[in-house]
């Protein structure tokens, strides 16, 4: 691991716009389950597969059996940046890290301190009325229990991406822009399984390093591939760049 180490901390010390695209597996080392692992939410046994509670007719239909779900396997409160989220963070501060693109919802990389953040699926710290479109934070979506309503009456949604519906216009151009300006573009944590997201990989006009626990679709595109945890791997590079 360590001859990868000191060529990431190369390839970033030579990079003009180095650009991070990320997935579940970079929010799993902070004790938040994927969807397709052993452990993950696919496997778990509900009265209804996830991926059908999470979807846009499931919420329109039955909005309260959709709520409890939410509330109990998509929000973890307790939940503090991973290494990986650190080590971005701090990239950025050090003006080696141009933006990061991420598939979560958990708005850890904020909380971790990067300022330059694309959330492709949205986050469970925005909520809008469907009716009015009245913001509400995470926290008022706590205090409320069943099927949340706003002051005006009409129902609260999560500003998240449910199965169903599209990825935000905005919000896919921008990472595009990211993507396609990028000199060295960073996939971790993601199995690139899921488009049209992983499709943005073929956008990168530079090198690609993968650091993925398991083999992706695009392994033969990558300049390097790391299949060391991604929280420990990142911050190793990044102790390395001190000073």
């Amino acid at each position: 691991m360590e001859d990868q180490v000191a060529k990431l901390q190369s390839m970033l010390k030579a990079s003009r716009y180095a650009v991070f695209f990320g997935g579940a597996g970079v929010s799993t080392e902070s004790g938040i389950p994927d969807f397709r692992s052993t452990d993950g939410l696919y496997h778990q046994k509900w009265r209804d597969p996830p991926e059908t509670i999470l979807s846009r007719p499931y919420f329109d239909s039955r909005t309260e059996d959709f709520y409890a779900f939410y509330r109990e396997k998509m929000i973890y409160q307790d939940a503090q940046p991973s290494g990986a989220h650190r080590a971005l963070a701090q990239l950025e501060q050090r003006g080696m890290m141009r933006a990061v693109i991420t598939q979560n919802i958990d708005g850890l990389h904020q909380i971790a301190g990067s300022k330059n953040v694309v959330e492709l699926h949205g986050s469970i710290h925005r909520n809008a009325c469907m009716a009015c479109r009245r913001q509400y934070d995470l926290a008022w979506l706590l205090s409320t229990q069943g099927v949340p309503h706003c002051a005006c009456g009409g129902v609260v949604k999560p500003d998240v991406v449910l199965y169903g519906e599209p990825l935000n216009d905005a919000v896919t151009a921008q990472a595009a822009r990211e993507i396609r300006k990028s000199d060295l573009l960073i996939i971790g944590g993601t199995s690139l399984s899921v488009y049209p997201a992983a499709g943005f990989v073929s956008l990168c006009p530079g090198r690609i390093v993968l650091i993925n626990r398991t083999p992706t679709a695009y392994d033969g595109r990558a300049d390097m591939i790391v299949r060391a945890p991604i929280g420990v791997f990142l911050y190793r590079v990044v102790e390395g760049l001190a000073g």
